[in-house]
C-alpha cells in the first residue's frame, strides 16, 4: 500500500495525535518533580503585589508568598524536547519515527517559533519579578513593555504570513473567505497581542489558565484536524499532553505557578494557531473567558481613569468574585464550565459553516 496513504489517513492520523498527547504528558509528568525541585533549590518564587498596588489581592493571595513560579517552563519545555527529538530521530533513523515528527515548515515552524520567543521573554519577565527588578513596584516588566514585547512578536508572524505564506483572506463563517489585502497584517497583529495580553490577565488563579486554555487547544486541535493540517493538530496535542500533566499539580492548592513564561507562550501560541487555521473570527468562542478577562480590565482602567471610580471590586474578573466571597475553587470551576459551553459552541459554529 501507497506508504502516504497511510499517513494521510484520519484514523492513522488519530492514533498518532493521541499518541504524541498520551507520550507528551507522561514526559511532563515524569519532568514536573525535577522542574519544581530546581526552582525550589533556586529560589524561584512568587512575589505577591504590595497592598498600595493592589489591596484586595494583596489580602486574598498574601498566603501563596514564596510558591515556586515559572512552572510553565514543564509545558512549553515538554512540547519543544519532543520536537527536537522527534525530528533528529526522523533525521537519523526515518522509519516509525516520521510518523511522529510533526516539525514542518507550512504547520508548525511559526507556532513552535513563537511559543519559545514568547517563553524566553516570559521567562526573563518572571526572573525580574523574583530578583524586584523592572518598571514596578514589586519587579518585572510593566504593562506597557509587555505589550510592546507581544507587539514586535506579532510583527513578525505577520510579515511571515503575509509576505511569505501569502496570507491575505479572513474566513467569515457561514459567509465564506474575504480577501482583506493588507489589513491581514493589522488583524493579525491585534490577534496575537490580545491572545498574549488576555492569557496573562486570566492567570490570577490556580488551574484557571491552565483549564481555559486546555479547552482552546482542544478546540483548536479539532479544527486543525478537520481541515487536514494534521501536524498542526499533533502539534496542539503535544501542547495538550503537557497542559494535563500540568494541571495535575497545579490545581488548588497548586505546587506551583504558572509564571509570564507559561501564559505569554500560551496566549501567543494560540492566537498564531487561529491565524494558521482562519480561526481567528471563532477564537472568541475559544478562549471567551479570555476575552472577559480583558475586557474587565479595560473597564476598570477607564472607569478610574475618567470617572475616578472602580466598576469591580478587583480587577481581573476572577479577582471581583473572589471578593463577592466565592472560593478560588469555585470561580475557578465555574469559569471552566463557562469556557467548556463556549468551545462546544464555537466547534458547532466551525463546523456547520463548513457544511453551509
Amino acid at each position: 500500500m501507497n506508504p502516504e496513504i497511510i499517513t494521510s489517513s484520519p484514523f492513522i492520523q488519530a492514533i498518532r495525535i493521541l499518541s504524541l498527547t498520551s507520550i507528551s504528558f507522561l514526559i511532563a509528568l515524569l519532568l514536573t518533580p525535577i522542574v519544581v525541585k530546581i526552582l525550589k533549590k533556586l529560589s524561584i518564587r512568587k512575589q505577591i503585589r504590595t497592598s498600595e498596588e493592589a489591596p484586595i489581592f494583596s489580602k486574598m493571595h498574601s498566603k501563596k508568598e514564596g510558591t515556586p513560579t515559572m512552572g510553565g517552563i514543564i509545558i512549553w519545555g515538554t512540547v519543544i524536547l519532543i520536537a527536537v527529538f522527534f525530528k533528529i530521530m526522523d533525521i537519523f533513523f526515518d522509519g516509525i519515527w516520521t510518523q511522529f515528527n510533526f516539525i514542518d515548515r507550512a504547520e508548525t515552524y511559526l507556532p513552535l517559533a513563537a511559543m519559545l520567543i514568547a517563553a524566553i521573554v516570559g521567562l526573563a519577565d518572571d526572573v525580574m519579578g523574583v530578583l524586584k527588578l523592572g518598571g514596578t513596584k514589586s519587579g518585572g516588566l510593566n504593562m506597557r513593555n509587555k505589550i510592546l514585547l507581544y507587539t514586535a512578536t506579532a510583527l513578525l508572524g505577520a510579515w511571515w504570513f503575509y509576505s511569505r505564506l501569502g496570507w491575505d483572506t479572513l474566513f467569515i463563517p457561514f459567509w465564506g473567505f474575504a480577501p482583506i489585502g493588507f489589513w491581514y497584517v493589522p488583524l493579525f497583529i491585534f490577534i496575537i497581542v490580545a491572545s498574549a495580553f488576555s492569557a496573562n490577565e486570566t492567570d490570577g488563579l490556580d488551574g484557571l489558565l491552565g483549564g481555559i486554555s486546555l479547552f482552546a487547544f482542544c478546540s483548536l486541535t479539532a479544527v486543525a484536524f478537520a481541515l487536514g493540517r494534521f501536524n498542526l493538530a499533533a502539534f496542539s496535542g503535544v501542547v495538550i499532553g503537557a497542559l494535563l500533566a500540568f494541571l495535575w499539580f497545579n490545581i488548588y492548592p497548586a505546587r506551583f505557578f504558572m509564571g509570564d513564561t507559561g501564559s505569554m507562550s500560551l496566549g501567543i501560541t494560540i492566537g498564531v494557531i487561529a491565524m494558521l487555521t482562519n480561526t481567528a473570527l471563532l477564537l472568541p468562542f475559544f478562549v471567551f473567558i479570555f476575552v472577559i478577562e480583558s475586557l474587565s480590565v479595560i473597564i476598570q482602567l477607564i472607569s478610574k481613569k475618567i470617572f475616578k471610580r472602580k466598576v469591580f471590586h478587583s480587577a481581573p474578573i476572577h479577582h471581583h468574585f473572589e471578593a463577592l466571597g466565592w472560593h478560588e475553587t469555585t470561580v475557578t470551576m465555574r469559569f471552566w464550565i463557562v469556557a467548556a459551553i463556549f468551545n462546544i459552541i464555537g466547534i458547532i459554529v466551525f463546523f456547520l459553516s463548513r457544511i453551509f
